[in-house]
């Protein structure tokens, strides 16, 4: 039996395989602890914003399948699927307002190629599309509040005039021109957010629980 000296210690084919075995071994583990950790890590609330039809965020989770199909769908790449940094489950559809807005394609074609049901295919129209919702969070950037004529975020609304207005409001002693967000009727694409002219947009999109304060659970797990 051939034998090598490794250090002090005199390594036969025998130890070689030996040693080979181990590692695979130790790999495999590693491998099934990996998996075993994505499988059980406690579920966070998701700050992502997801495409058009997507049903509510538990439901959601339970039928996709990370096939990535409504992100090769969509003509303006606003979709991406979830990496480890981001606020979404890993390998979950999402996308980022502030990069790329929803373009609220009238035939949604992300939804339509959806083979689960995670999205739903058969939405009447892209204005039923619930992927959030726009709150103005910067109040003490927001240039109307500063007592400046901005209409940017009102202008480029695509259902303009339905989701968000420009509505007087007295601010120490000033009549300025705020913008109001009607929930109702925002679908939550973020051109909004995408076109405030400020470096931190003072309008964001936001899950829409999130946005108008809906239930949450604090750190403990407990309903807040």
């Amino acid at each position: 039996m051939e034998a090598r000296m490794t250090g002090r210690r005199k390594v036969t084919r025998r130890d070689a395989m030996a040693d080979a075995a181990r590692a695979v071994g130790v790999a495999c583990l590693g491998g099934f602890s990996l998996a075993a950790l994505v499988r059980t890590a406690s579920p966070v609330d998701a700050r992502a914003i997801r495409p058009p039809g997507a049903l509510p965020e538990q439901d959601f989770l339970a039928a996709c399948v990370h096939c990535g199909l409504c992100v090769q769908a969509c003509p303006y790449g606003t979709l991406s699927l979830a990496e480890w940094s981001d606020e979404a489950e890993l390998g979950t559809p999402f996308f980022t307002p502030r990069e790329v807005p929803c373009y609220m394609c009238k035939d949604v074609p992300c939804a339509r190629a959806c083979p689960t049901g995670a999205l739903d295919r058969d939405i009447p129209s892209i204005r039923d599309a619930d992927m959030g919702v726009a709150v103005l969070v910067g109040h003490e950037t927001c240039l109307n509040y500063k007592g400046l004529n901005c209409s940017i975020c009102v202008r480029v609304c695509p259902i303009r005039g339905d989701a968000i207005s420009l509505e007087p409001q007295e601010i120490d002693g000033r009549r300025v021109m705020i913008p109001v967000v009607h929930s109702a009727s925002c679908t939550g694409c973020g051109t909004c957010e995408k076109q405030c002219v400020l470096g931190h947009a003072a309008i964001r999109v936001l899950p829409r629980d999130l946005g108008l304060g809906g239930p949450g659970r604090n750190r403990a797990g407990r309903k807040a």
